[in-house]
């Protein structure tokens, strides 16, 4: 078939395809690489002619040119590799492009696996991520006004004067889940493949969570493996006693997921550290250190995942057994991942001056940072046309 011919130079219309998502991939040559070795030709085209929803057999046939003899098991192999997502419904299968990030990329490092040369790919992801700042792909994947993801707080530490709100509850997100999964840890698993381990000792394996839909696929597919609520409940609070932050979807409704990240190994803590101070929306808590209480053991600057605490300013010129820590309120997340290794007691959360409010669905919340990325134009097509064909 002349038009698969030429892995890279194939990669063009899919490219193209996934710039078309709220999260894009900024096109480089470590970019080609990674998706070349992801994707073969075949696949990289079929990719190319996703609509931006959904679609079924007869729909891919009609965009791909191909029979269905030929599309179907190459849509099955694309599944199977997390490329593609299989959505069974009412006897029809509908198919839908998977993005870049959170998509694909997470998904080849979401289990153990020797179909693909992980070492290579972990090295090539990481440079990729790293590289061109705020003109590469850490800019397009923070930069936007709103964060596609959010932290959740540790619901302990609020002051009895407050309230949560039951988006903010990770324990609440986990009970009104209809479908439950763990997985690996797509960011330790990929620094294992580097030679890095979690310096708080935080697991590769089963410490991730899926939820619903998305995560009957990922089990369908043998990306995570189900559990109950108890086992989730149990790994939240194994979590906890590691010093992690739990971060989810930014929305209100329906998370589809819970990670619990290290400042040491996560991508979203380390787009945070890089200066991406929005780049995870916080919770309606802030961190705050009790001056008089603190003796500086720096027990909380280690613990902090996006470094978000360090010497009070007002403090740097007094001698080491007056100094004292304070929160940079920039960066603090309000998760309360600090709160527990003080061992003075001088740290507690306060409510933020603004409770901040997500979008109330994905599709909400794709559509805002579409519009705030100028995409959402042909988004909208897209749709229009299923409604009107």
């Amino acid at each position: 078939m002349g038009h698969l011919a030429g892995s890279k130079s194939a990669l063009t219309p899919l490219i193209d395809r996934l710039n078309r998502y709220p999260i894009g991939l900024v096109d480089s040559a470590r970019l080609r690489e990674i998706l070349s070795l992801l994707f073969d030709d075949t696949e990289s085209f079929v990719g190319s002619r996703f609509p931006l929803h959904e679609a079924t057999l007869d729909e891919l046939v009609v965009r791909t040119g191909l029979s269905p003899e030929h599309l179907q098991p190459v849509l099955e192999r694309m599944a199977d590799k997390g490329l593609v997502m299989d959505m069974p419904f009412a006897g029809t299968t509908y198919y839908l492009l998977v993005p870049g990030l959170i998509g694909f990329m997470e998904f080849t490092f979401m289990r153990r696996r020797t179909d693909l040369p992980l070492a290579d790919l972990a090295r090539l992801m990481s440079e990729y991520l790293q590289e061109n700042g705020q003109a590469g792909q850490a800019g397009e994947f923070f930069g936007s006004r709103t964060s596609l993801t959010r932290a959740l707080v540790y619901d302990e530490h609020i002051p009895v004067s407050s309230r949560i709100t039951a988006y903010e509850d990770a324990r609440r997100i986990i009970h009104e889940a209809d479908f439950c999964a763990v997985t690996l840890c797509y960011c330790r698993h990929k620094k294992e493949h580097l030679g890095e381990t979690c310096r708080k000792g935080a697991p590769v394996e089963e410490i991730c969570m899926v939820l619903g839909e998305g995560a009957r696929f990922l089990v369908r597919r043998g990306f995570a493996q189900e559990r109950d609520k108890a086992s989730l409940l149990e790994t939240l609070t194994y979590a906890r006693s590691l010093g992690l932050t739990h971060v989810t979807d930014n929305v209100r409704e329906q998370p589809s997921f819970i990670c619990n990240c290290c400042r040491c190994c996560c991508e979203l803590m380390a787009g945070v550290q890089l200066g991406f101070n929005e780049g995870i929306a916080k919770t309606s808590f802030l961190a705050e250190i009790d001056s008089e209480r603190c003796n500086y053991c720096g027990a909380c600057l280690k613990t902090c995942n996006v470094k978000g605490i360090g010497l009070a300013p007002a403090a740097r010129q007094y001698p080491k057994d007056a100094r004292f820590a304070a929160v940079d309120t920039a960066v603090c997340l309000g998760c309360g991942a600090c709160i527990p290794v003080c061992e003075q007691g001088a740290i507690q959360l306060v409510e933020r001056v603004q409770r901040p409010k997500p979008p109330k669905s994905r599709g909400q919340l794709f559509a805002r940072i579409l519009w705030e990325k100028g995409r959402l134009w042909p988004f909208v097509l897209d749709r229009l046309k299923r409604r009107w064909y």
